[in-house]
């Protein structure tokens, strides 16, 4: 009887062990999957304000491109002058692309 009592004793000290051991890990994991999601939270804002960044510069780019392109179209949108870029080059272009095609 002593035997089964001691054997009794051993065990619900183990699972005693098992258990705080088991909350441990459990506690190591959640904060291991916050300290994950708090990484995933910081590149997510970087990725964002990156975006945010590239957007701007490449719409002030365009629209420096614009502006320095006006004068030289202003007066073909108005009718008043032939093609500004150069109606040799916008030929070829044109031409090229249609030989290209018609090449077997």
């Amino acid at each position: 009887m002593t035997s089964l009592f001691a054997q009794e004793f051993r065990l619900s000290k183990r699972h005693e062990e098992i258990v705080s051991q088991r909350l441990l890990l459990l506690q190591q994991r959640k904060n291991k999957s916050g300290d994950q999601d708090t990484g995933k939270v910081s590149q997510l804002q970087a990725a964002e304000t990156a975006f945010k960044r590239n957007h701007s510069l490449l719409k002030t780019r365009y629209w420096a491109s614009v502006e320095e392109y006006i004068p030289k179209w202003k007066q073909f949108l108005l009718g008043r002058e032939p093609y500004p870029i150069g109606v040799e080059n916008h030929d070829e272009t044109e031409n090229n692309a249609q030989k290209k095609a018609a090449k077997p």
